[in-house]
């Protein structure tokens, strides 16, 4: 693809997708997620590619409309086994622009998202990662007591891009050869949360993850009550096992001002620190939309389910390591 004398000078990027996370999702995201790259104030077609990996979890006639509806769209069908950080790794093999631009089938993007997330790299070549901010939408009292719990916190409001500790891969972009040399982990135990032992490592290398704040996506909720009766346990399996592969402080540092994470479900974070995030969360919401505080009182049985499925996916992962997840494999084959 062309890039027009208009657009700023960019390195050639290409974006990549996944539809694992359609496993368990509404499957109509994938068609909003594509509408919103579409209408990007940055053209999607300047893209070296758009590449969608799929893993056998979209009907073939959907993908079939989609490429017809977007002809710069690419489909390379992946092994149905494959899971979400294979998938993800397997784009940024295929693909042959200088950037890695991930985005998620369950996700919608403002119209100014790739605009923002590139143009950080224009500013140094010592930039390999630049992470955008994501939040969970909903409306109600259940959308509140999702942008309460989930795992996306309300967008910080700033304007600069600063240091952060970590990226949800949903909203990332990284210099392709840099990802190559220093790729996502996907033999872990867990289900989601690789990237955050990945931005970990990164950092303990010395590497620094940049957080662009103006490049804002919102995250679908769970779907069902299956779904949400599954994230959540599965929340609390990636806890423990993020305990235990993450390095352990061996005293409570401060972190630096200029240190701003990205995602406030920190494993580390004893009940105390998650009181404070969860009333940070509160304060944001309603500053944002005063709505959140009529609803809060029916959101909060949710809230209160959700953090005791949490619980006890911690405490069963605690006593037999892989049940959960395997449990949940083979529900999924079923």
């Amino acid at each position: 693809m062309q890039q027009p004398s208009e657009i700023p000078a960019l390195p050639s990027f290409s974006c990549v997708l996944e539809t694992e996370n359609l496993a368990n999702a509404d499957i109509a995201g994938l068609a909003q997620s594509l509408a919103s790259l579409a209408t990007q104030t940055l053209p999607i077609t300047v893209a070296n590619e758009v590449l969608i990996i799929d893993s056998g979890d979209t009907p073939i006639d959907l993908l079939d409309r989609l490429c017809q509806q977007y002809p710069w769209l690419k489909v390379h069908q992946a092994p149905t086994a494959i899971d979400y950080y294979k998938a993800k790794m397997l784009g940024a093999e295929l693909v042959t622009g200088q950037i890695v631009v991930y985005a998620d089938s369950d996700c919608i993007y403002e119209p100014t998202w790739l605009q923002e997330l590139l143009a950080p790299f224009v500013q140094s070549e010592q930039i390999q990662v630049v992470a955008g901010e994501t939040t969970t939408r909903g409306t109600g009292a259940y959308g509140t007591a999702m942008a309460l719990t989930y795992i996306f916190p309300p967008y910080s409001d700033d304007r600069a891009i600063v240091p952060t500790t970590q990226y949800f891969l949903n909203n990332v972009a990284f210099r392709r050869e840099f990802l190559l040399k220093h790729p996502i982990p996907d033999q872990l135990p867990l289900y989601r949360g690789n990237c955050v032992l990945h931005a970990n490592g990164l950092r303990q290398q010395g590497y620094t993850i940049w957080r662009q704040p103006n490049a804002r996506a919102t995250h679908a909720p769970p779907s069902d009550r299956t779904h949400f009766f599954w994230r959540f346990l599965l929340i609390g399996h990636d806890y423990y096992w993020q305990r235990q592969l993450l390095p352990q402080p061996t005293q409570p540092q401060r972190q630096p001002a200029t240190i701003n994470p990205t995602n406030d479900h920190d494993p580390i974070v004893g009940g105390k620190g998650k009181m404070s995030v969860f009333g940070d969360r509160i304060n944001k919401l309603v500053r944002r939309d005063r709505r959140h505080l009529a609803y809060l009182p029916v959101a909060m049985p949710i809230v209160l389910t959700a953090a005791l499925l949490i619980f006890i996916g911690y405490t069963i992962t605690s006593f037999k390591s892989d049940y959960l997840l395997k449990t949940y494999d083979r529900l999924l084959l079923e």
